[in-house]
């Protein structure tokens, strides 16, 4: 059975069939790299905007306690 074809480390071993070439692998790893910066620019992009929507938020949070704090004074 074992003359039949070639056996499993050829295959699957280094340089068997399956085997990537060196400049396949190196152009995997730059477009990982790629990815990556790509993933930090929209990462940011989302705190930025988070970071914004907490900003007006609390503006509006604190415009609106003044409002009702100054109502109360004036009618008193």
């Amino acid at each position: 059975m074992a003359t039949d074809g070639p056996s499993w480390a050829d295959q699957w071993g280094e340089g068997g069939f399956g085997a990537m070439a060196e400049e396949d692998t190196k152009s995997n790893k730059e477009t990982a790299a790629d990815k990556k910066t790509g993933g930090f620019g929209k990462a940011k992009a989302a705190a930025v905007a988070g970071a914004l929507k907490v900003k007006n938020s609390t503006s509006m949070s604190i415009k609106w306690v003044k409002n009702k704090c100054q109502k109360k004074t004036s009618n008193a």
